[in-house]
């Protein structure tokens, strides 16, 4: 068992899912069953749209991401399915 932290390599896509809280990304693409990827396009979750990390419940899970002016939850386990590139932090005024 190996507890190193692991740092993200810049050239592989992020997930929602590793985004700490104000860090913002591109979406470039869902990998999700057909249903739940529509139901998200549905929501907002568009390839080439910005999403930002907002807050989560107290354990953690689920999490509120900003898209398209809504916030929305999801679990942890859709959000690793979301890849994105990273992009600049949010500014902290759009995170209140």
């Amino acid at each position: 068992m190996s507890f190193k932290k692991t740092h993200r390599d810049p050239k592989c896509p992020a997930t929602l899912a590793e985004l700490k809280r104000g860090e913002q990304g591109i979406l470039e693409r869902i990998d999700l069953p057909a249903d739940v990827a529509q139901r998200l396009m549905e929501l907002g979750f568009l390839p080439g749209v910005p999403v930002t990390r907002a807050h989560s419940a107290p354990g953690g899970d689920p999490r509120v991401f900003r898209v398209d002016g809504s916030e929305i939850a999801l679990r942890r386990e859709t959000a690793a399915r979301l890849f994105l590139r990273l992009n600049a932090p949010a500014s902290p005024a759009s995170l209140s």
